[in-house]
């Protein structure tokens, strides 16, 4: 049985409604990742981008679609974002949760915060702060919403402002919530890996009533040099699989509470 010309109409409305959603996060998408997300055909998929070319939404690239504006990510970004996105994601969705309706919320600069950010709800109306460059980008998406930018000296390996003039701004700066990426996580505290981002992360944290840490399982194997500080300034752990014993009594020592995206 044929499927009805309004039916087929409506789901390719949907899909192309996504494909612009996903650009707007990513700036570009490969069509064997719209393929594998959207689940259909690569006629399909290049179909969608071609009408979606025509109404002058995105612009068609070798390989996939990009953004008709520039996008501020860099490669490398981009690259690291594409790192573990899936859990990511999922961690996103976990501390989505902890987001009250009118928060004021800081975003940390890195590629898991920039996730939580990027899955905000399009009716959040409360208030952001932030000095990621990606993260404020985004925020362009939400026009009603009231948008706090961090300026600062750019730190390109980070797409962040950091600096003196950052801190300073956040010392007149209260967040209910920050949510907050680091290097590397050990037994003996939180790691990043220069000290040009570390007055900046701890200023965000001194701005913050609650603390929310977004660390998946790699930043437990990493390495960093430059000690942000104790385990105790954070009240929440958000990760990607539950923790081997040994940290999950260093956590339970310090009073974090540990939210796990694998157990949802």
């Amino acid at each position: 049985m044929t499927e009805p010309t309004s039916t087929r109409s409506q789901a390719g409305d949907d899909r192309r409604a996504r494909i612009m959603e996903r650009l707007s996060v990513h700036g570009f998408q490969q069509v064997s990742d719209l393929v594998d997300v959207l689940g259909v055909s690569d006629m399909t998929v290049r179909r969608d981008l071609r009408k979606l070319a025509a109404a002058g939404e995105l612009r068609v690239v070798h390989g996939g679609a990009s953004l008709l504006h520039a996008t501020l990510r860099t490669p490398d970004f981009t690259s690291r974002g594409a790192h573990r996105r899936e859990a990511k994601q999922q961690m996103a969705q976990v501390a989505l949760d902890l987001i009250k309706p009118g928060a004021t919320v800081a975003f940390d600069a890195g590629t898991t915060a920039f996730e939580l950010a990027a899955a905000l709800p399009p009716t959040f109306s409360g208030c952001v702060i932030s000095h990621s460059v990606p993260v404020l980008q985004h925020m362009l998406n939400f026009p009603d919403l009231r948008v706090i930018g961090l300026g600062g000296e750019l730190l390109s390996d980070s797409q962040a402002f950091v600096g003196g003039q950052t801190v300073e701004a956040l010392s007149s700066l209260h967040a209910d919530v920050l949510f907050l990426g680091v290097a590397a996580l050990r037994r003996t505290g939180l790691y990043v890996a220069t000290d040009q981002e570390r007055p900046t992360k701890q200023a965000l944290i001194q701005a913050a009533s609650r603390v929310v840490l977004l660390a998946d399982r790699s930043k437990f194997d990493a390495a960093a040099p430059v000690r942000l500080g104790e385990l105790s300034q954070v009240d929440v752990l958000v990760t990607d699989q539950p923790l081997d014993p040994e940290m999950a009594e260093v956590f339970e020592a310090s009073d974090v509470e540990v939210l796990t995206s694998e157990s949802r």
